[in-house]
């Protein structure tokens, strides 16, 4: 019997606007455990509706998600759920200004069982991890675009998520920064093993991932294989 996948998706559906928009139609995806997979499509195609679901962020209308095996919790869970099992990189980086980037990473861990100084220790090796410890004190504002980001990852992997969702990552930045994030997201996937998926709009940057599932109208339309 093969291995149980990360994230299986089958038959979501989700529409705005009274059902007169539908983002997502009868979709189905499987993710596999320790996949590093990029979603692409126009505009409007329900990628970001797709990514708030494998979250649980947003839940379906109809259709089904399982993690691991085991159905996706209900709303009154979800924030355990995403505490415990997810994290999140974004665009537009959500660091808190007047935090360094030490402090940042640690934002996470705050419920967690951590004591202050295995936050502190997590975090400075966290930042070591993406290339940033000798910016730890320093504010965002003090950062590059680039650098943001790379704070934004290690924020992201504060609570060792066994997935992590990106959306857009590189969309806030130059191409040589862009690149540089994706390399790390591939050191981060082959160190980790983390499940990883990556919602762009961008070629060069599907192009690190394994898989890459291209949308079209809340449909997956294709589905390409990488080498590794």
């Amino acid at each position: 019997m093969g291995q149980t996948p990360r994230i299986e998706a089958q038959g979501l559906t989700r529409s705005y606007d009274g059902g007169r928009i539908a983002a997502l139609r009868g979709l189905d995806l499987s993710i596999a455990a320790g996949e590093f997979i990029a979603i692409v499509g126009p505009s409007g195609c329900g990628k970001s509706t797709l990514l708030a679901m494998l979250g649980a962020l947003e839940a379906p209308q109809t259709g089904t998600l399982s993690f691991d095996g085991e159905p996706f919790p209900p709303p009154h869970r979800a924030s355990a759920f995403r505490a415990e099992h997810i994290g999140f990189v974004f665009q537009s980086f959500h660091l808190l200004p007047t935090l360094s980037a030490a402090e940042n990473v640690e934002v996470p861990m705050f419920e967690s069982t951590r004591s202050s100084r295995q936050r502190r220790e997590r975090a400075r090796m966290l930042l070591h991890l993406v290339g940033l410890d000798h910016r730890s004190n320093d504010r965002p504002s003090m950062l590059s675009g680039g650098e943001r980001q790379r704070v934004a990852i290690a924020r992201a992997l504060a609570n060792q998520p066994t997935l992590l969702l990106a959306d857009e990552p590189t969309g806030s930045l130059d191409s040589v920064n862009a690149a540089r994030v994706m390399q790390l997201f591939e050191q981060l996937h082959a160190e980790l093993g983390t499940t990883l998926v990556v919602v762009t709009h961008a070629a060069e940057v599907a192009g690190h991932a394994q898989r890459v599932v291209r949308m079209q109208d809340g449909r997956i339309i294709t589905e390409v294989e990488h080498a590794a």
